[in-house]
């Protein structure tokens, strides 16, 4: 181990980073709050503000993937629609079976430009959190609360608010609602089994109705559906921890680009052709866990320095008034401030680890209660059974 990558496995170096994304966040935050007055005299000004602000914060995610881990995409697509990414607006739809899988998509979002006006289906709760949530909040992310009869009007209103957006975006849709686990691949399966659905073998079943929602309201607007399969070479499991110790990992992407208007508007027909597309998807994994590659032309994305440069720029800034105030503590001499300090950093260690363990794949619930939903409602009728895998089945059929 050489002494570079000695160096990013130390939790200093972790305190930094940490101390900088989370810093920086609570500014960008504060300068979009500063935006709120704009709103009613410019709209689509404070939208463009709101985008490069959102985009100084999502891509130092993506530098330290890029430029801390050494990790890069390749990217597996036909050369002709190639030449369309970043040039208009689309739903991108991935899988969800990896903890870094959302960073991958980022870097994708960033070699075309439009990591800033990014957009995806996100929990309600997530909007009260500081930096992330907030930052999402201004972006004008699309939140839900899970619950049909509750987020109908505004899951439609926010797709609707999207029509006249001054940027071109990507609106990522994780169809199949929750990460892919052992456990819930079973109970998806016997989903499948119960509504006479063939059954996949890397992927849950993907929930139809958000899909269909969001493809209706944004005809016209958008051009494309980004059909998107991920996957690690050599069985690699990239894990968040390992990003941020340095470790590369060699993650291929293959994207096809559906146009919109061949997908059907009925909702029966629209629902039938997602379960077709995931049956295609599933077999791109099949092949690809066979020969190691996806189907067609590789093609590398040429790296933008921007947000190398931002990451920097804003490290450097925060950290020369940290290390005056370290200089202070030390010449100070006062035991009673060293050790709050101490405290301090510890409670950072302590929260920033807690966040991490919750990206981690084995921390994910099978039990509906607690299942990590996206793009997904709850059944309107109670669940009274108390066996586990017969209460999701029945949480799973009744959001079909």
């Amino acid at each position: 181990m050489g002494l570079v990558q000695w160096l990013k496995g130390q939790f200093l170096c972790h305190l930094v980073i940490c101390y900088g994304f989370f810093v920086s966040g609570l500014l960008i935050n504060l300068l979009q709050i500063c935006t709120l007055p704009l709103w009613p005299i410019n709209k689509q000004l404070a939208r463009r503000i709101n985008c490069k602000l959102g985009y100084s914060l999502t891509s130092q995610s993506v530098a330290l993937l890029e430029w801390w881990s050494g990790t890069e995409v390749t990217l597996y697509t036909d050369p002709e629609n190639y030449q369309l990414y970043g040039k208009e607006n689309a739903i991108v739809v991935l899988n969800h079976n990896f903890e870094i899988d959302f960073l991958c998509g980022w870097t994708f979002c960033e070699r075309f430009g439009v990591l800033g006006a990014s957009k995806c289906l996100a929990k309600k709760e997530l909007s009260y959190l500081p930096v992330i949530g907030w930052m999402w909040y201004f972006l004008e992310m699309v939140f839900i609360k899970r619950k049909w009869e509750e987020d109908k009007s505004n899951f439609v209103q926010s797709l609707q608010n999207l029509r006249d957006y001054p940027e071109n975006f990507w609106f990522l849709l994780h169809c199949e609602g929750t990460r892919f686990t052992e456990e819930k691949h079973r109970v998806s399966m016997e989903v499948a089994e119960k509504k006479s659905l063939p059954k996949l073998k890397h992927h849950l079943l993907p929930r139809t109705k958000g899909f269909w929602v969001a493809v209706q309201n944004l005809r016209g607007t958008v051009a494309a559906v980004y059909c998107c399969t991920l996957n690690f070479r050599n069985n690699e499991t990239p894990t968040l921890w390992g990003v941020l110790n340095g470790e590369k990992y060699h993650p291929d992407l293959y994207v096809r680009r559906i146009p919109l208007e061949s997908i059907p508007e009925d909702e029966a027909e629209c629902s039938a052709w997602l379960h077709k597309l995931y049956q295609e998807k599933d077999k791109f994994q099949e092949d690809y866990s066979q020969t190691g590659c996806f189907p067609g032309p590789k093609v590398t994305p040429p790296c933008r320095p921007w947000a190398l440069i931002n990451w920097l720029g804003w490290t450097c800034l925060l950290l020369y008034p940290l290390c005056l105030l370290l200089v202070q503590l030390v010449n100070s001499g006062s035991l009673l401030t060293i050790m709050a300090t101490v405290a301090f950093c510890a409670a950072v260690s302590f929260g920033v680890r807690w966040m991490i363990g919750q990206t981690e794949i084995k921390r994910s619930s099978i039990s509906c209660g607690r299942l990590h939903l996206v793009d997904t409602w709850e059944c309107t009728e109670p669940i009274q059974s108390t066996d586990t895998s017969r209460a999701c089945i029945q949480h799973l059929c009744c959001s079909r």
